[in-house]
């Protein structure tokens, strides 16, 4: 089973890349920051350079990840979020109907509910993913947490390793309220879709539990002995609930908010080189 995966150096991608390099045969890509030596050079808003590199890898599985994710961003450049977000996705569409692969896109839970550019986009791309003739997938997680090979990127769980490694304060939000997701099991997600061979569905993968970004931190740094204040000011979106009983119904992972947090205190521990208190 070969597959493509598209943004393997992001935030999302490369640990997604990483778990699943093992296990199939998957090609990745990048467009300027490059996490693992064998990902190679793409540019998703070129339809000629997509569909070649498509027909050349001929994947049985296109997993697109890649996109702009900061809101403010696309916002401010609605066109040039239009060709990452919503051309480059119709390019893969395409592409995969030529050779008949399947995609499973990364979506967003933010479409749910949030008037935003970047919500729009997703929306617009989940429809252009339903023309895949040979089935998809479409992911919505929550907001993502968890141990990526990037740790670059500014990402909430990067921005705990900052406190972490490099004592930056560790003050937190306590107004935005919203379902965690756990970047590992979005991985084990799209790996049991695979091997069942799931097609044209929609899934949530997150937690089913409602908390804040201050809940995160004291739950994910208090361990370390990282003292968390708490921020009061009210931003973010209004509170988005999925229904998660799909992830029964199809049989696939999920995780409890605690065993989530259990989980990545191991992944802490292990990555680098930490230790409880």
């Amino acid at each position: 089973m070969r597959l493509l995966i598209t943004g393997a150096s992001s935030y999302v991608g490369a640990k997604i890349y990483s778990d699943l390099k093992d296990k199939f045969e998957v090609v990745g890509t990048y467009n300027s920051y490059k996490v693992f030596d064998e990902l190679i050079k793409l540019d998703i808003t070129d339809r000629k350079q997509v569909m070649s590199a498509v027909e050349k890898i001929k994947p049985d599985y296109i997993i697109h990840i890649a996109a702009n994710g900061h809101h403010k961003w696309c916002e401010e450049h609605k066109d040039e979020a239009k060709l990452v977000n919503v051309n480059s996705t119709r390019y893969f569409v395409e592409a995969a109907n030529k050779i008949s692969a399947k995609i499973i896109y990364m979506s967003s839970y933010v479409l749910l509910g949030h008037d935003t550019f970047y919500a729009k986009t997703k929306q617009e791309s989940e429809e252009s993913v339903k023309d895949t003739k040979a089935g998809y997938v479409i992911l919505r997680p929550g907001h993502i947490v968890g141990y990526s090979q990037n740790t670059k990127n500014d990402r909430q769980f990067n921005r705990f390793l900052k406190n972490l490694v490099e004592g930056a304060p560790a003050v937190y939000n306590n107004h935005w309220r919203f379902q965690p997701a756990y970047l590992r099991n979005i991985s084990e997600i799209i790996e049991r879709v695979i091997e069942k061979n799931i097609t044209n569905k929609i899934i949530p993968a997150t937690c089913s539990e409602v908390k804040t970004r201050y809940d995160l931190a004291m739950d994910i740094l208090s361990p370390f002995n990282i003292k968390v204040e708490r921020d009061d000011n009210k931003e973010g979106f209004d509170l988005i609930i999925q229904d998660l009983k799909i992830l029964d119904e199809l049989n696939l992972p999920k995780y409890s908010y605690e065993e989530m947090i259990c989980e990545i205190i191991k992944e802490i521990e292990k990555h680098f080189n930490l230790k409880t208190k």
